[in-house]
C-alpha cells in the first residue's frame, strides 16, 4: 500500500491538502497515482483564478484514464507546479513532494479541518 503522510488532509476524490498558514499545497494522493498508472499529462489551473470547493481545477491523464481534479477547499491559485508540464511522471514518483500540483490561498483555513484525516481517507478506499 502507498505511503500517505499523517499530517495532510485528504478529499474523498483523492486530492491531498497540506496547509501552511493560509496557503494550501494541493495534489493527488499516492493511492490515486497507483490507480491511474503512469501519468502522461497534467492540465493545471491559471494562477489568480478562484475556485470553490468541489469545483474541477484540472485534468490528469494517464496511460489508463483521464480524470478530473477537484478543488478540496475554496481559494485562489497562487502558484502551479510548472515542472509537471515537462515531466508529468513526477506525480508518480512522489505526488506529495515533487509532484504537487498547485498552491492555493485558502478563503477559510479552518475549512481544511473538515477534510478527511489519513485514517478516514484510507477507511474509505
Amino acid at each position: 500500500m502507498a505511503h500517505h503522510p499523517d499530517h495532510l488532509r485528504y478529499a474523498a476524490s483523492h486530492e491531498f491538502v497540506q496547509l501552511d498558514g493560509d496557503t494550501a499545497t494541493i495534489g493527488i494522493t499516492a493511492h490515486a497515482t497507483e490507480e491511474l498508472g503512469d501519468v502522461v499529462f497534467v492540465e493545471l489551473p491559471t494562477v489568480g483564478k478562484h475556485y470553490d470547493a468541489g469545483q474541477t481545477f484540472g485534468v490528469v491523464e494517464s496511460v489508463k484514464a483521464v480524470s478530473d481534479l477537484y478543488m478540496p477547499v475554496a481559494g485562489t491559485v497562487t502558484e502551479v507546479n510548472t515542472a509537471l508540464e515537462g515531466n508529468p511522471a513526477l506525480v508518480n514518483q512522489d505526488s506529495y513532494t515533487e509532484g504537487w500540483m498547485l498552491k492555493l490561498k485558502v478563503d477559510d483555513p479552518g475549512s481544511v479541518a473538515g477534510l478527511l484525516t489519513k485514517d478516514q481517507y484510507l477507511a474509505g478506499l
